[in-house]
């Protein structure tokens, strides 16, 4: 491509901006560019470190299923009381010796496993992470259905998002549990995923905000209450509402009175987008609900919490978001491809969640970092 090929994008020049992305990018597709890169020792370094980078794009469907059979195969839960020989943990994982090595040796480069010595297999660095946390495991466990909606990525992007995939199916079906006491693998398998994301983003919130003393707190959409049960207990003077669909706040009630205390409880059943928000309360949270929605949709919530704060409340959105540094491929890649194949939804950025809450009618909005922005970032809004 020439120079004066890329001046233009459509109809409208290129800003400078662009025109210094082109020619970088020219340069580095340029072979005698990598060739040289390759011998100069301050620039090796660079090249390798993107070549490495480049590898870990080209091989991560692949790293994402060592993780996943270590989990799935109980690996990492047996290791929790190594070390273990290969054909003790083969036999153990009904695989053969070959087998089982060739997971352990998978499992070493990601930092899942060690071998401190010849045929001796303990947890690594990662795996001690990822045994603690059965959240965690029961979201690798839960993206089985994600990888399956991947596996043609073109074919998913390009069919109509209100045709079915294995994630949007598997979220119907969760909503009908929602509420519901039941028994079974789904349940068990919605409940322990509902509670790791909302642990993975309450402890951001509690490191991040700081409420006030006997503050009034509503969380609207806040399921069966795990975000609420966080904040209640690490902050004894808030009261805690909850809001959602009659038969989850029903379950969610009582999980927060058995956790807090029943006098520091209000549920509130209903419809977030039909009907009218609880008013009385200081500050209002959304945790990981605005994401879920379309733009038009999303707005509408906004617009009802907007109606329902008085002069001076607060709107608190935490959830991940995209083109935050250091997490970016969490923001536009995972969840931007997430919410695709499960039919509604997109990750937005912090300003475009501060576009939104001005059309709603908010003031004073500001971000506020987090510790791990990989988990959830932070917008604050006054009404």
């Amino acid at each position: 491509m020439s120079n004066n090929e890329i001046l233009v994008v459509g109809s409208r020049p290129l800003s400078l901006k662009a025109r210094w992305i082109a020619r970088r990018n020219a340069v580095f597709a340029n072979p005698r560019f990598q060739y040289w890169a390759a011998k100069l020792p301050l620039i090796n370094l660079i090249a390798r470190s993107r070549a490495s980078a480049a590898f870990d794009l080209v091989a991560g469907f692949t790293y994402t299923q060592i993780l996943r059979a270590s989990v799935e195969s109980g690996l990492l839960d047996l290791l929790t009381h190594g070390p273990f020989e290969t054909a003790e943990i083969a036999d153990e994982l009904d695989l053969s010796w070959d087998a089982a090595l060739t997971l352990l040796r998978a499992g070493r480069a990601l930092k899942l496993t060690e071998a401190p010595e010849a045929d001796c297999w303990m947890l690594g660095e990662q795996g001690a992470v990822l045994a603690a946390d059965k959240g965690a495991q029961a979201m690798v466990r839960h993206h089985r259905l994600l990888y399956r909606d991947l596996a043609d990525p073109m074919t998913l992007l390009r069919q109509d998002r209100k045709e079915p995939t294995d994630l949007s199916r598997y979220w119907s079906y969760a909503g009908a549990l929602h509420g519901a006491a039941k028994s079974g693998e789904e349940t068990r398998e919605y409940s322990e995923l509902m509670a790791a994301s909302q642990h993975f983003v309450a402890d951001q919130v509690l490191a991040s905000f700081r409420f006030p003393t006997g503050a009034k707190l509503l969380d609207v959409g806040g399921g069966h209450g795990a975000f609420l049960t966080r904040m209640g207990q690490a902050n004894s003077s808030l009261h805690l509402g909850l809001f959602d669909l009659p038969e989850v706040v029903e379950t969610g009630a009582q999980v927060l009175a058995n956790a807090v205390g029943a006098d520091r409880v209000s549920a509130h059943p209903g419809n977030f987008f039909d009907d009218p928000i609880p008013t009385g309360y200081d500050i209002i949270s959304l945790v990981r609900i605005l994401h879920d929605h379309n733009d038009e949709p999303a707005s509408k919530l906004l617009a009802n919490i907007r109606t329902s704060l008085a002069p001076g409340g607060r709107l608190l959105i935490a959830e991940p978001m995209a083109r935050v540094p250091g997490a970016e491929g969490m923001g536009e890649a995972f969840f931007g491809m997430y919410l695709w194949a499960m039919g509604s939804g997109r990750a937005r950025s912090s300003a475009e969640i501060t576009e939104m809450l001005r059309a709603a009618g908010f003031s004073s909005i500001r971000s506020i970092a987090t510790p791990q922005p990989v988990n959830a970032s932070i917008v604050v809004a006054k009404a």
